[in-house]
């Protein structure tokens, strides 16, 4: 199964487009993206194509922040069917606890992981699609529609202390700094939002407990009918990309994350014919390029993100991969730009 976008982005795409005098339309048939998606509020467009969508954009209209651009205009309506159960949740907190558990409805590529370490709070975000190729727009976007999301429900007393990317800053921070109105941290280990704990116990001054209930009856209805829809391994292999950086990739977190146990999660991946292991070593040979083309990462740094306890168990595990040492990689691609 393809992971898919909802179409709610491709209207603000259209808007946005316009702005930077883009021929939105033929821009949209290249990505493989046509008008019928632009007419059906539940349809749904692979994320690949999606993806696709925003980096050429960004590129053909010089724009480097295309993706915050179209992030702005975005409302808690645009969420659809959870935009109802988001909008009467007591506290932030517990708007973001239902993203984390709704997060495929919202967007099958999505992954949010919150953690907390005393009094502070990361909000960890990750695109994740068939392909694996990192997306600066689509990151982005998910950020800039994540911390505006918050900034509405909380009446405009939102507060973050940061907001964190993984990849380079821009020419011009004019945009992120409009935006986002904290400190921007770029060439960071994440992709993410970070808070006081105090701001995700912030009351919701629309919070209502039988609304609420009555809009997530009809969510588990629709998941309950739809629960097949979505693939264990892609959904797997979302949260290793998302936990791996963070050191907390294991076994046991994945499936805490998706609210099994181990033997549960092992029996569904043996039945997909793979196993955590597997899946694993696919996302560390999609994500060690990434960092190893950035020069910032030390080839320590590298090893660690990538879970591994020393650099030169990383290395044999480089070289049994791709038949060379990463630093002969690292000097033979210092050039390329990903």
């Amino acid at each position: 199964m393809i992971p898919l976008a909802h179409t709610a982005a491709l209207k603000n795409y259209l808007n946005v487009s316009e702005q930077f005098n883009l021929n939105p339309y033929y821009l949209l048939s290249n990505a493989g993206i046509y008008p019928a998606h632009l007419n059906d509020p539940k349809q749904r467009i692979p994320v690949d194509k999606a993806i696709d969508l925003l980096e050429q954009s960004a590129e053909i209209s010089g724009c480097e922040t295309f993706g915050l651009h179209m992030a702005e205009q975005r409302q808690i309506a645009d969420f659809g069917e959870l935009s109802l159960l988001l909008s009467y949740q007591h506290t932030l907190r517990d708007a973001l606890q239902i993203i984390v558990r709704y997060r495929n409805i919202i967007n099958n590529a999505l992954e949010m992981y919150i953690e907390e370490v005393g009094n502070t709070v990361v909000i960890h975000l990750g695109v994740i699609g068939a392909s694996s190729i990192y997306s600066r727009q689509a990151i982005e976007l998910a950020l800039g529609i994540t911390h505006r999301f918050c900034a509405m429900l909380l009446s405009q007393k939102w507060r973050p202390l940061s907001v964190h990317f993984t990849h380079s800053a821009p020419q011009n921070l004019v945009v992120h700094q409009r935006i986002f109105g904290c400190s921007l941290e770029f060439g960071s280990e994440f992709n993410g939002i970070v808070c006081t704990a105090a701001e995700l116990d912030k009351a919701n001054p629309q919070a209502n407990t039988a609304m609420a209930n009555h809009a997530q009856r009809h969510l588990d209805i629709d998941l309950l009918q739809n629960k097949n829809e979505s693939s264990i391994i892609f959904d797997i292999r979302k949260s290793i990309y998302l936990l791996l950086p963070m050191g907390r990739a294991t076994i046991d977190q994945v499936a805490h994350t998706h609210g099994i146990n181990v033997r549960t999660l092992q029996r569904r991946l043996e039945a997909a014919q793979t196993s955590f292991s597997v899946l694993m070593n696919e996302v560390r040979r999609a994500l060690v390029f990434r960092y190893l083309q950035n020069l910032n990462y030390s080839l320590g740094q590298v090893s660690d993100i990538l879970g591994y306890s020393t650099p030169s168990s990383f290395t044999r595990w480089f070289i049994g991969q791709f038949a060379m040492t990463p630093t002969t990689w690292r000097d033979s691609n210092k050039k390329i730009i990903y």
